[in-house]
């Protein structure tokens, strides 16, 4: 896994970093929910996946990655309002920016692990199967992208 990689992620959160000072906007038009919670929400999901990963136990690892997941990661692309997020990476209805802050400095660490990672590393998606080291950076950033989008998109 190159360095270049883990760049990408590092760009992706100090994107959200920037958008910390309009974490109380909201545009009912494009989200039900405030720019905070899609701030929230990224970063959980980062922490969340790379946790479970290295928990996980590559020797139970299966390739059942559908082919809807690798047709999305190919374009970098979730659609909007098709999913739903697991609980546990659902931010709760009052958020905190300093709760948030806590997140990306744990993201950022959690990145740094991502090279160290068994190859056959997992987390199981809900939609995707099991999504392992080879493919959680190009995750990684589809999902963080997606929902700068939508952020990008509240700010309009």
């Amino acid at each position: 896994m190159k360095a270049l990689d883990i760049a990408v992620l590092q760009k992706a959160l100090n994107d959200i970093e920037s958008y910390l000072p309009n974490s109380e906007v909201m545009n009912s038009k494009i989200s039900k929910v405030k720019v905070a919670w899609h701030l929230d929400h990224s970063l959980k999901v980062f922490n969340a996946v790379i946790t479970n990963m290295q928990n996980s136990n590559p020797e139970l690892y299966k390739d059942d990655f559908s082919f809807l997941g690798k047709l999305l990661l190919t374009f970098r692309f979730f659609p909007r309002g098709k999913a739903k997020a697991p609980k546990h990476v659902m931010p709760s209805e009052t958020i905190f920016i300093d709760d948030i802050k806590t997140q990306l400095v744990k993201a950022r660490q959690n990145i740094k692990l991502i090279p160290s990672l068994d190859k056959n590393a997992y987390f199981k998606h809900p939609l995707f199967g099991n999504v392992n080291t080879t493919r959680v950076i190009q995750f990684l950033d589809a999902h963080t992208n997606h929902h700068l989008k939508i952020v990008k998109s509240i700010l309009k």
